[in-house]
């Protein structure tokens, strides 16, 4: 819902956003109703989304037989509509075009009822086709005055860039070296301070402990102990949620190297074996990882014979940074050295480009050098009301002030095509981004699927039927801000401005990619909470509904359950995550994906992947 304020007829006119209010229980509600009664009343209502719109948004659950009043028309409900859910807005015949968020994003299987809830049983995906039109895109940019001399303090690199954060990274370049990593990864990160696991390895512990004494109790009667017995801090620790939830900041007065965020690993499972593209393309994705501004330096280890050999590896870093001066250490398992040897030499190493990076501080830098990448998984019928929209509205602040912000999940654009196209800046942008989304929709349908397969059972049990649904949705946290360029896979961010970056919709594999782009940070919205982050790039998440975020308070940053509930609009949610970003940004607040290490990394092998 946008800004609201004043009397609400006037509100309406400018909006496109319909506050419908239940007669029951409200005298006299109609869509004029006074501006602080529909504010209040809004955790009760339904929503109409846009003029267009022929289905309602459920923001509450809503019972068979309640009648409903929403834009000038009442609604009998003729079945239970949950909230996210929604209902259809007139009877409709089979072949019916549903339109939501002003755009098609289905057509019904079967004759429905006015009042009817939309299901995956009565409803199938739909989208308009999409071509370029040659549109004179004309964009309002805020007011971000308040802004222009907001800094944050970051690391700058000697190419002009600034990082949010400053990280120590390893890199295989073949999945034979993962068991290496780890056995790396275990020596130094505890020892260095970077550890999060000790309160699982005194949990571990005390049921060892509790376990030797019933045995030794037992012994002598031949009593079999198994685990049901155990009791050691069973039961989760209300004091430990709170704790969780108030706590902003993970500790770092046991590192070692306090101008080091952390030591990474990029476990992964290629390098070797596939086809020598899947290398290439691993490869490029590596490079762009080790030449990230959130990356101080980097160790390779490499075992010789594979695919990805380690001087084309090096090369690339090079071709993609010809000033690229971090310090990097390569060890090949293959040249002579035993495994003790080279994670010994690999560990020593690393060792001295701690201590040569430690010694860079944050400075001031301002906010233009912001690279933020926005994403949704887990998705809900709330994402496209709350969390996106308001995560939109960062996005076009920080256009405003020459930031960057990376869009992706291309899958999770379908239907949303047609608008983005029309706000590309040229023509040569715009047939980029048709030409990448037909290759990628023709790739999916050839294998006998498609975009329309997107949606998961939890997106569908929680209001999202269809991928155009889902995509409308979605694409609202690119904001409004014209498309300044359209980016492959691993293709780097230079242009300030909105960029669409080709990457699944996957989690995993959408963040692995945003990353790779030059995101600095990412935002992360999901209604049905999920704990993903990446290696180097702080992950910030944002719950589009306050009963997720009290649910999961360890995983949420933000919660934007608040617009939902009346209290608060979109643009100021859009401020707090601005504020928030800047913070996170100045390691002031470290997100809760950074204080769990969810290092989350998974590379995209160009195959199909929704």
């Amino acid at each position: 819902m946008p800004s609201f304020s004043g009397d609400l007829s006037e509100w309406l006119k400018e909006h496109a956003w319909k506050v419908c209010i239940p007669l029951k229980g409200i005298e006299g509600s109609n869509p004029s109703v006074s501006a602080s009664l529909s504010l209040f009343a809004m955790k009760h209502a339904v929503l109409k989304i846009h003029p267009k719109d022929n289905v309602i948004v459920a923001l509450r659950d809503l019972k068979k037989g309640e009648i409903i009043s929403c834009d000038g028309e009442d609604f009998e409900l003729i079945e239970d509509i949950p909230a996210k859910h929604k209902f259809y807005a007139h009877d409709f015949n089979s072949h019916a075009e549903i339109i939501m968020y002003g755009v098609l994003v289905g057509k019904v299987t079967q004759d429905v009822k006015r009042g009817g809830r939309m299901t995956t049983q009565n409803l199938h995906h739909a989208a308009e086709p999409y071509a370029y039109r040659g549109v004179q895109y004309h964009w309002t940019p805020p007011d971000v005055e308040k802004w222009r001399t907001r800094t944050f303090m970051g690391y700058h690199r000697s190419d002009g860039r600034v990082g949010t954060a400053n990280y120590w990274l390893f890199i295989p370049t073949v999945f034979c070296e993962n068991r290496n990593l780890d056995v790396i990864r275990e020596a130094m990160q505890n020892e260095l301070g970077y550890g999060v696991t000790d309160k699982y390895v005194s949990f571990t512990r005390d049921l060892v402990d509790e376990y030797k004494g019933k045995g030794t109790r037992d012994e002598g009667r031949g009593n079999a102990v198994d685990g049901s017995q155990l009791t050691v801090n069973s039961q989760p620790s209300t004091v430990n949620r709170q704790q969780t939830t108030q706590n902003p900041q993970r500790s770092t007065h046991n590192r070692l190297f306090k101008n080091v965020d952390g030591i990474k690993f990029l476990n992964h499972q290629g390098g070797c074996g596939g086809t020598r593209q899947d290398s290439e393309i691993l490869q490029n994705l590596l490079a762009a990882y080790a030449d990230h501004p959130n990356v101080g330096g980097v160790t390779i280890l490499s075992l010789g014979c594979q695919h990805l050999q380690s001087n084309d590896f090096v090369a690339a870093i090079k071709k993609r940074n010809p000033s690229f001066d971090k310090p990097l250490y390569l060890f090949e398992q293959q040249g002579g050295m035993t495994e003790e040897e080279l994670i010994k030499h690999a560990i020593s190493s690393t060792f001295s480009g701690l201590t040569e990076i430690n010694q860079q501080q944050r400075q001031p830098a301002t906010l233009d050098k912001l690279t933020v990448g926005v994403k949704c998984g887990g998705s809900d019928g709330f994402s496209g009301i709350s969390a996106n929209p308001a995560v939109g509205y960062f996005s076009d602040l920080l256009v405003a002030l020459n930031g960057k912000i990376l869009l992706a999940e291309f899958p999770e654009l379908c239907g949303a095509e047609q608008e983005l196209i029309d706000r590309a800046i040229n023509q040569s942008t715009a047939e980029k981004f048709i030409h990448l989304m037909n290759a990628y929709s023709a790739q999916a349908e050839q294998v006998g699927s498609g975009f329309h397969a997107n949606p998961s059972p939890g997106n569908i049990r929680d209001g999202l039927i269809t991928d155009a649904i889902k995509s409308a949705g979605a694409c609202k946290k690119g904001g409004s801000a014209p498309v300044v360029d359209v980016l492959d896979y691993t293709e780097p961010a230079t242009k300030p401005g909105l960029s669409l970056v080709c990457t699944p919709g996957n989690d995993v594999e959408a963040t692995t990619g945003k990353a790779a782009s030059g995101a600095t940070l990412i935002l992360f919205t999901t209604g049905l909470g999920t704990p993903t982050g990446n290696p180097v790039c702080p992950t910030i998440k944002l719950s589009t509904n306050t009963k997720l975020a009290e649910k999961m308070p360890d995983i949420i940053d933000i919660d934007c359950g608040s617009i939902v509930e009346g209290s608060t609009t979109i643009q100021e949610m859009g401020d707090q995550i601005l504020e928030y970003c800047i913070k996170a940004a100045s390691g002031e607040i470290i997100p809760k994906s950074v204080q769990l290490n969810q290092d989350d990394f998974i590379p995209w092998k160009r195959g199909v992947s929704l």
